[in-house]
């Protein structure tokens, strides 16, 4: 692979403002990793080369004249197609929307801009990001750099996919029921679901919607962190208690599992069924964490209702933020949106009711785990990657799937808590396969996070091991 492929997000930044590298030559090398590489996994689905090179162009007049520069100044990224990039094709992987040019950034794009960012094209996600799995009827199915017949996870797998591929070093993604977390452990990668509200969300819809995130993926904690450092604090958009800002994630993450107490589930001590490989690969890696001076022994919050919690939590923010495209477009709409906006209708004063105060019984449980332990260590994906022609895992380790979200409980339940969680590379099957931990932490205690998952991956680096694609298709 060529140098700048290689190169983390923190020395690609370093290496433009210090003009060892410039810009433009960042922004070819990315271009010239997807034509060699996106008609093999389709992660990359829009792209506007001419708007790009200006904008390069553009960041490397700035690196000359010596004024003050972003975090991610001149670093090339694709977004994710669920967020609106001004004057970019932005179709959230639907029909409906498959030639809408947007004229405003979300919140997150305009941030990234601000600090510098170079933005490249789209990546590929699921029909308005319902799902883990990354496929819908405009551009097709996205799949894994690992195994190309397999999927990449969702709904950020196209740029879990594209880090992966060392077509970038970092992007960003979003997160209701695991779409940052699964397409991670799925692709070799880190994703990281902030604390509510140190990544503003606005939304028309709801202003108080507290279950989806926005948040970073990559390879390394560090540039998780460099991410953070540009993306993260306040909006007067949205008012949110959070304490963190940008300033709190600045720096190199020095990693540390000295005396840090950790509860492992296999299960989530409700018996979410979890393929044995999985747990194959996770259960021999607890030992880096002992190793590295953590206590680690088997526990769990009480998440009997957190199924309960996120279900109707979900189904309300889908029925607010789709219902009337439902209405007006349910023909061009996938069954498994109209499945959760349609739930969401159907939910009575007594079921919401109901569903506060097991949220609230749900957070006294995490409080009290939080009392004796400082991490949740936990399987981030039920399954292995799976099957890319299928919409869904029909069972996982013999259990029938009752809805597409079934296979997904790993990551669900832990939605329901509100609580930051990061998903991180564990290892592999002895078939090559990636396998992911999701470790989480109190309410923000984010940069605590950043630490402990960094003392694993000091450890292990398991990010080091390539892609089939690349070893058997990339020879320069």
């Amino acid at each position: 692979m060529g140098e700048i492929q290689d190169m983390s997000a923190v020395e690609l930044t370093e290496g433009i403002r210090k003009r060892t590298l410039s810009s433009r030559e960042a922004l070819e090398s990315h271009y010239r990793r997807i034509d060699d590489v996106n008609a093999s996994i389709n992660a990359v689905v829009t792209q506007d080369r001419k708007a790009a090179y200006a904008a390069a162009a553009n960041a490397d007049r700035m690196s000359v004249a010596g004024g003050p520069l972003g975090p991610l100044h001149g670093l090339p990224m694709t977004h994710k197609d669920t967020h609106n990039v001004r004057g970019l094709r932005s179709t959230q992987g639907s029909p409906v929307f498959k030639d809408f040019v947007p004229e405003q950034d979300d919140l997150i794009i305009e941030r990234l801009r601000a600090a510098g960012v170079v933005a490249t094209g789209k990546t590929n996600v699921p029909e308005f990001g319902a799902g883990s799995h990354t496929f819908n009827e405009v551009f097709g199915t996205t799949t894994n750099p690992y195994d190309t017949s397999l999927s990449a996870g969702g709904s950020s797998g196209g740029v879990a996919a594209a880090i992966a591929a060392r077509i970038q070093p970092l992007g960003e993604g979003s997160d209701m029921g695991g779409s940052l977390r699964i397409p991670a452990s799925f692709c070799n990668v880190v994703g990281f679901r902030p604390s509510y509200g140190v990544i503003p969300m606005p939304s028309a819809a709801n202003a108080w919607a507290w279950l989806g995130r926005t948040g970073p993926m990559a390879r390394e904690i560090d540039d998780i962190a460099l991410f953070m450092s540009a993306a993260a604090g306040p909006s007067p958009l949205v008012r949110t208690p959070s304490v963190l800002s940008g300033a709190d994630f600045a720096g190199p993450v020095v990693g540390d599992l000295r005396g840090v107490r950790i509860g492992w589930s296999p299960d989530f001590g409700i018996g979410i069924p979890v393929e044995p490989a999985v747990l194959q690969v996770l259960e021999r890696q607890l030992r880096v964490f002992e190793e590295a001076g953590a206590i680690v022994e088997q526990a769990s919050p009480d998440f009997s209702e957190a199924d309960l919690v996120f279900q109707r939590a979900r189904a309300t923010d889908f029925a607010a933020g789709l219902g009337d495209l439902v209405r007006e477009h349910r023909g061009l709409v996938k069954p498994e949106v109209i499945w959760n906006v349609e739930l969401g209708w159907s939910l009575s004063a007594q079921d919401l009711i109901d569903a506060a105060a097991a949220r609230t019984r749900l957070e006294a449980s995490v409080r009290g785990f939080f009392s004796d332990y400082d991490v949740f260590l936990s399987p981030a994906a039920q399954v292995l990657p799976f099957d890319a022609t299928l919409r869904y895992p029909g069972s996982v380790a013999g259990v029938a799937s009752e809805t597409y979200l079934d296979w997904m409980r790993s990551a669900c339940v832990l939605s329901a808590t509100g609580l930051p969680v990061l998903a991180m590379p564990a290892g592999f099957t002895g078939e090559g396969l990636p396998v992911g931990f999701q470790l989480a932490v109190n309410h923000y205690r984010d940069v605590e996070l950043l630490r402990y998952a960094k003392g694993f991956e000091d450890r292990t680096r398991c990010v080091d091991v390539l892609p089939a694609l690349l070893t058997t298709s990339i020879t320069g």
